[in-house]
């Protein structure tokens, strides 16, 4: 299925590892139909084809569970909302290579986990638009609380209630922080917009910015959020241009509109495994409804 130059390549479950990255490296998604996985050790057995899964997803900013070595659950977030397109960890000070989602339980309707070739996306922003995110970067903030309130506590989004430990990670990851007096972590990470492929050299587009702004929450969640707080920058997380000025929610629709255009969504089937290069693709996730499992690795 090609739309707009986004091609997620379909192979069987006999492709090699080396079919499958040749795939990668230039399309940016793989499905692989017919694996017949059907437990998350399994999924693991088929992960471990590629690389070592991450075993934590330390400083993640999105809520998910821990269901085996290596593998988790995807982002646990009502089912009647979708999961904007965008690039796992690129706030962070690094990140996977590799997303591998496998499909154990398909939702009765919807629950597609759309892709984007980030390339299509940048090529097709406005320029003045594209301009304004790669020469000012993008700066990711997160207010998390030390126990109670809103979001995840920063605790459990660093995996430890050590504060040394904390500070480590911060300092190494690049990020500024600040603690609270009421026991919580003020965070901010400045990033580019963009970012030059490793292997094919290509400037591809590699940040959250529209999905980390309240203007991405659905109408009725983002007004009680943001009666709840003084300002943008006490919601669990929030973003500005890097040189501190707010993004106007304009440019961010007009990233929203681009990646719209060029969405590719497959249904899942029981046992699929849908592999994305994550610098040179953004997923998702549709709205859905009955029962639906789909877990992740990373490498």
């Amino acid at each position: 299925m090609r739309s707009e130059g986004t091609t997620v390549v379909r192979l069987g479950a006999d492709a090699s590892r080396a079919e499958v990255e040749e795939a990668l490296g230039t399309r940016g998604v793989v499905l692989l139909r017919g694996l017949d996985i059907g437990t998350p050790e399994q999924f693991h057995a088929a992960v471990a084809r590629f690389g070592d899964p991450l075993t934590s997803y330390r400083g993640g900013n999105t809520p998910r569970s821990k269901v085996a070595d290596g593998v988790f659950t995807s982002t646990e977030y009502p089912p009647e909302y979708e999961i904007s397109l965008h690039n796992e960890l690129s706030y962070a000070g690094s990140w996977p290579r590799y997303l591998f989602f496998c499909c154990l339980v398909a939702a009765e309707t919807g629950g597609a986990t759309p892709v984007c070739d980030g390339r299509a996306l940048l090529a097709d922003l406005d320029p003045a638009v594209r301009a304004r995110f790669t020469g000012r970067g993008v700066t990711y903030r997160q207010h998390l609380h030390g126990g109670y309130g809103l979001g995840k506590s920063w605790q459990r989004t660093f995996e430890t209630d050590d504060r040394a430990e904390v500070e480590r990670f911060l300092a190494d990851a690049d990020m500024s922080f600040e603690w609270t007096d009421d026991g919580g972590l003020r965070t901010a990470a400045t990033r580019p917009a963009t970012r030059t492929h490793p292997v094919t050299g290509e400037e591809v587009w590699f940040t959250q910015a529209d999905q980390w702004h309240p203007s991405n929450l659905p109408p009725a969640e983002r007004e009680a959020l943001l009666e709840l707080v003084e300002d943008e920058a006490d919601l669990p997380h929030s973003v500005t241009y890097g040189d501190g000025q707010p993004i106007p929610v304009a440019d961010l629709d007009a990233v929203r509109v681009a990646a719209k255009k060029h969405e590719v969504a497959l249904p899942w089937e029981r046992g699929d495994v849908m592999v994305v290069e994550n610098m040179l693709a953004l997923h998702g996730r549709q709205a859905y409804t009955g029962a639906r499992r789909i877990l992740v690795s990373m490498t």
